[in-house]
């Protein structure tokens, strides 16, 4: 059995075969398709966040908004580059956005990728503290972030206050309980995957990660995922950790799909340079009729390894067809393999 949910990179684009051609049909259709997907019985929502791009960046007033139209489905992001957050604020965000959810949110984290713009964190206010990198920035912003939500008092109370305040230290309000327990760190490596592992975090492994043995993507996925778990019970951590990995599938069922992804295209893995000096695998995507889709994601080991699936939809295709997306992996492919 695995949840199966979407991941919605959120385009939007001017040109007249998008359906989402500004911010606001981005936003409003992602709600749309969260409320579609909960219908059709999909277990999560899930938000890519990119800044100075015509993407969604921004996520906790979409998530709230989410939380606040649906009643079941998990609710998360995959990744929150983490160089661009202050993580004290962003405790509160997301605090309050889980609240209004009703304790639903799953937060994808991460010290970040390549963005648009040059070093953009700086222009959000933030830069590496003196021998640091801007990826131990993010992750130093992460670990903030991950402790704080533990809740407890960390700062002195002012003896005259405009309110009265509980006794000792004061922490960040508002508190949600059981948020920390639903934080993933999306991983690039092995060693960042075992990282998080020691810290008790949730693991996301997306389609591409960096290329350590020249073996399939697949199978440098499942390696990463069996030294994560690992990792997170040597660390002593109790809870049972989630893992989740990402993948592009379509099943094709009608000559509109044909048009759309019946070229063949996604047919392997590619190797790619995301980062000057990383050398980067990616994952190969899945195109076929709902048979032949079966045959092939049995041998994906990445997939067999992971307890939560992520399908990555064409969000400028718009909700009715993304949500048919959706269901067909749901009706067509995901019983036959076992994960319904």
């Amino acid at each position: 059995m695995k949840k199966i949910g979407f991941l919605s990179f959120g385009h939007w684009s001017p040109s007249p075969h998008s359906q989402t051609r500004s911010a606001a049909d981005t936003l409003l259709q992602s709600i749309d398709l969260a409320v579609a997907a909960e219908e059709l019985g999909a277990d999560g929502a899930y938000f890519r966040v990119h800044h100075f791009a015509r993407q969604l960046a921004s996520p906790f007033p979409l998530l709230a908004a989410v939380g606040a139209k649906t009643s079941t489905i998990e609710i998360g992001t995959a990744v929150i580059d983490m160089r661009y957050e202050n993580p004290l604020y962003m405790v509160e965000d997301a605090s309050a956005a889980d609240l209004i959810a009703g304790g639903r949110l799953q937060l994808g984290i991460s010290r970040g990728s390549p963005e648009q713009v040059i070093d953009g964190w700086r222009y959000f206010g933030y830069q590496p503290a003196e021998g640091e990198t801007d990826a131990d920035m993010g992750r130093r912003h992460g670990e903030v972030f991950y402790d704080m939500l533990k809740g407890k008092g960390f700062a002195q109370p002012n003896p005259r206050p405009m309110f009265p305040n509980p006794p000792g230290l004061l922490r960040i309000e508002p508190h949600s309980e059981g948020l920390r327990d639903r934080i993933w760190w999306g991983a690039a490596s092995n060693a960042t995957a075992q990282w998080a592992g020691k810290l008790g975090m949730n693991l996301q492994s997306s389609t591409l990660k960096k290329n350590e043995t020249n073996e399939p993507f697949h199978v440098q996925q499942a390696k990463q995922i069996r030294l994560y778990r690992e990792a997170y019970k040597e660390a002593g951590h109790t809870r049972t950790p989630r893992v989740s990995v990402s993948r592009s599938i379509f099943a094709l069922m009608n000559d509109r799909d044909r048009d759309y992804f019946g070229n063949g295209s996604d047919a392997g893995d590619q190797i790619g340079f995301i980062e000057a000096d990383m050398q980067a695998i990616f994952g190969r995507g899945y195109t076929a009729e709902p048979d032949k889709l079966i045959e092939q994601l049995k041998a994906d080991e990445g997939i067999a390894e992971a307890d939560t699936l992520l399908l990555t939809v064409p969000n400028q295709l718009g909700v009715d067809y993304n949500a048919n997306v959706i269901e067909s992996i749901l009706k067509h492919v995901a019983p036959a393999l076992g994960w319904r």
